[in-house]
């Protein structure tokens, strides 16, 4: 850069100048990277959904942890509907987990495990019911029915995992098929 002979702090200016440009520069990076990274990590966990999907997500403020949220505590309730978590189902929902990326360690999968181990209370899923809701009137009809499909699909999923006596009775039991019948209507 060439200096300033007749006035130096033309030049103390442009370096201000610049510095203040480049600081912004830098700013818009690291908010590009942090997206960029919500963005991988919420893909992780709702792999079906496509890019305007996700991206409408993170605008909502739904991040990876939240979407797990909404995507274990069903599992949960229909494990615990017959009052205790079957073996089955257990590793049903461990299988649903780990394919979102949920591995062993992080701070959702031992929240999940918790769940697996005690009930979720009346206020976790109260708060569940009150974050669908909320989230559900700001997506699309499409959007809405994806997700609804996806959560309903792997709740139906452990239901079946432990059901059943030799073939001969139904997989789900009555107790679950009310607990998929709640989700349904929470989830529409």
């Amino acid at each position: 850069m060439e200096r300033h002979p007749l006035n130096p702090d033309a030049h103390n200016l442009e370096d201000a100048f610049f510095a203040d440009e480049n600081r912004r520069l830098l700013q818009r990076l690291r908010e590009k990277g942090e997206r960029e990274a919500q963005l991988a990590e919420l893909r992780q966990v709702m792999p079906r959904a496509d890019d305007a999907m996700l991206d409408h997500f993170l605008a909502l403020g739904i991040r990876a942890e939240t979407a797990l949220a909404v995507v274990l505590v069903p599992l949960a309730l229909v494990a615990w509907a017959d009052g205790a978590v079957e073996p089955r189902e257990r590793e049903a929902i461990l299988r649903a987990a780990e394919g979102r990326g949920l591995k062993a360690g992080t701070p959702a999968r031992e929240l999940l495990e918790s769940w697996l181990g005690r009930k979720p209370g009346k206020d976790v899923v109260d708060a569940w019911r009150r974050y669908v809701r909320t989230v559900g009137t700001d997506l699309s009809v499409d959007e809405r029915h994806r997700v609804r499909e996806e959560i309903l699909g792997m709740a139906r999923g452990v239901a079946e995992a432990a059901g059943g006596f030799l073939g001969l009775t139904s997989k789900v039991s009555a107790a679950e098929r009310a607990v998929l019948e709640d989700l349904e209507r929470a989830l529409s």
